[in-house]
């Protein structure tokens, strides 16, 4: 992994410490141009011949999206957003009155307002499994509430947005599969930045976004659907012109693929874009980024503990999403600190995350997530900056 090229391909790497990946990360410059490049097409010929007469990059979202992820292209669907393929993903299921939904104490917010958005309308149940003393997952506790209450739904976040917790999707896919459950993942902050193999976690559903970790255009994202879901005819509840064939009347002959998620308008020059960022991210190699991540925060997590801040990530595999504050729970000092001297991050609040900060017994987090773009030098700079915080 040649570090210098790829600061050379992000030109935003100037000037300032941008630590804000799981935010919206910085593209490189062959993204923008990509993105750029179709829009002047689009600007020259419309939009309908602009993307008629690019079907390799086109083709080339969905081949590089199943690279990254080690599926077939034809289990992908393109969205707007990891948030948008979530939720074509819970329209997908027949939920009546006093199904169950199983989940964590650690999923996305606005995943939790969505289960508690079904609850309010279908009176279905939500149940959260409690972690174990080391923050992990309980399976056996996950075992045995699927016994008992044969849940329609298991949903996880395999990386929570206010946590550096990587949770163990694995093992609760091998219970999915066990007990023919369908499984829902949200891997909006996982992709990009660590392995993330379908395969391995068995679920039926996952999904990400272009902006984050992917380094790819906003209004971008992915929707994986397994086998299960497309042979079981299981589709959204608004399907248009692109997911389904108008074959009769009162009748529509379903996409065979799951490009049944998709609708038919979509921007075009951002696909682009995040089609390049997944060949980017791809040609250097998921191994390798992941492992270049765990060096960084590995060594950002140690000199913020060393400097007596309290470190809030809590799990035996931990991600690059960095969360602390001062002994006292205050981050004025240290929000300070950061704006003052360009480092880009981002402060998360009790709100984001109501069960695990009302745990925790934190109002205020600041969030650091850097990524393989940034420098050892850059994570001592940054540790240096924040030394004498709390003396």
């Amino acid at each position: 992994m040649n570090l210098e090229v790829i600061r050379q391909d992000t030109p935003g790497c100037s000037g300032k410490i941008f630590l804000n990946s799981a935010g919206a990360s910085l593209m490189p410059q062959s993204v923008v141009e990509t993105t750029i490049k179709f829009l002047y097409e689009e600007q020259e010929l419309g939009g309908y011949a602009a993307a008629v007469q690019n079907p390799g990059i086109i083709n080339q979202f969905y081949e590089e999206t199943a690279k990254l992820i080690n599926t077939k292209p034809s289990h992908i669907a393109f969205v707007s957003s990891s948030t948008d393929g979530y939720a074509k993903a819970l329209s997908s299921i027949d939920f009546r009155e006093g199904d169950c939904i199983i989940t964590t104490n650690d999923d996305y917010i606005s995943n939790q307002i969505a289960f508690i958005s079904l609850q309010k309308r279908y009176h279905i149940e939500v149940i959260r499994v409690d972690n174990l003393p080391d923050h992990e997952l309980d399976l056996e506790a996950f075992e045995n509430l699927i016994k008992k209450y044969n849940p329609k739904l298991i949903a996880v976040t395999h990386i929570p947005t206010n946590s550096g917790l990587i949770q163990n999707i694995e093992g609760v896919g091998k219970l999915c599969r066990q007990y023919d459950v369908l499984y829902l993942v949200d891997a909006c902050q996982s992709v990009g930045q660590i392995v993330v193999d379908v395969e391995k976690i068995h679920c039926d559903f996952l999904t990400a976004t272009g902006r984050k970790f992917i380094r790819g255009p906003r209004g971008t994202g992915f929707l994986y659907v397994s086998d299960k879901v497309l042979n079981k005819k299981i589709y959204p509840l608004f399907l248009d012109s692109f997911g389904a064939q108008w074959t009769a009347f009162d009748d529509f002959q379903l996409n065979d693929t799951a490009k049944r998620f998709e609708f038919f308008e979509r921007p075009y020059a951002a696909l682009a874009g995040f089609a390049e960022a997944l060949r980017y991210a791809n040609a250097i190699g998921m191994d390798q980024i992941e492992n270049y991540n765990r060096k960084l925060t590995d060594t950002l997590r140690i000199n913020l503990q060393n400097y007596d801040f309290r470190v809030l990530d809590q799990g035996n595999r931990l991600s690059s999403i960095v969360t602390f504050c001062q002994p006292d729970g205050r981050v004025e000092n240290i929000h300070k600190v950061l704006s003052d001297q360009k480092v880009f991050f981002k402060e998360n609040s009790r709100q984001d995350a109501l069960i695990d900060f009302t745990f925790k017994n934190v109002n205020h987090a600041i969030r650091l997530s850097p990524h393989y773009f940034n420098t050892m030098e850059e994570i001592e700079r940054v540790s240096q900056l924040l030394e004498n915080i709390n003396h």
